[in-house]
């Protein structure tokens, strides 16, 4: 049975060449979900069981299902939290006749076809490599499920030096649907911001980044071949393996003002 948490409680055996110890402590929540529109099943698909609301508004922007809040009329989520019914003002949606089962941990899916065919970002934001690390940190020291059970995705939005909105789920691509998600609920603008990711950086977590415009995209881990080529095409600059001071730009390293002399 789900719940609308991240953790649940666990006893576990812990082994360190000692004794073994029995250990309470918390594993991340996963399960089933859906999203509904207008009566009609969307997409089902493995999550953290927390914040579907913003999951479901999340994933229909970034679909492009949805411009805005002003095109949803309600949203129901069950009491088991296993499903967001979302009626949208628009009564005539028909759902996309092709999906596509995406390489996002837990099965993603996408009924955008990742072709590449969106204009280039215009942006004129520049960071400086230390800025990104101590965003980097912040999003670390931020991630309170994540220090509490380990095992999750957490993902941010952030600008002027700061985090400006967190999020975690199991999946990384449903982090930036949430993430969207939480936005679209405060009002809060995303473009021209930077995007922190835990996880890796593939051609679906690309593609939310564009539709949310945000032109700098960092991660702890790799980008993938499809997501660099994307990113290069759309004008985008990806920052992985940020840790400490240490980074690797792949795309666009004009916006990070790295000094000259290094």
């Amino acid at each position: 049975m789900q719940s609308n948490s991240a953790t649940s409680p666990i006893r576990y055996l812990s082994v360190d060449g000692s004794k073994p110890r029995d250990i309470e402590g918390e594993i991340v929540e996963e399960g089933l979900a859906c999203i509904s529109v207008n009566g009609d099943e969307l997409a089902t698909f493995m999550c953290t069981p927390c914040d579907l609301d913003k999951l479901a508004l999340g994933f229909l922007y970034n679909e492009r299902i949805i411009d805005s809040l002003d095109d949803v009329r309600q949203i129901h989520i069950s009491k088991a939290t296993t499903c967001a019914d979302v009626w949208l003002r628009d009564m005539n949606f028909k759902r996309p006749s092709r999906a596509i089962v995406t390489s996002g941990c837990g099965g993603g899916v996408t009924f955008d076809d990742l072709s590449g065919r969106h204009e280039p970002l215009a942006s004129d934001l520049f960071v400086k490599p230390e800025q990104l690390a101590e965003l980097m940190q912040q999003m670390h020291l931020g991630a309170d499920s994540y220090k509490r059970a380990r095992g999750i995705h957490t993902a941010a939005l952030a600008g002027d030096d700061q985090l400006l909105l967190q999020v975690e789920d199991v999946g990384r691509h449903n982090c930036l649907d949430k993430l969207c998600g939480a936005a679209l609920q405060q009002g809060m603008q995303t473009q021209g911001r930077v995007l922190l990711s835990s996880g890796r950086i593939s051609s679906e977590m690309i593609n939310k980044a564009r539709r949310l415009q945000t032109p700098i995209v960092c991660s702890r881990t790799s980008p993938t071949s499809l997501s660099v080529a994307l990113a290069e095409a759309w004008n985008m600059t990806i920052v992985a393996y940020v840790r400490n001071k240490r980074m690797r730009i792949y795309t666009h390293p004009e916006r990070i003002l790295v000094p000259e002399a290094a």
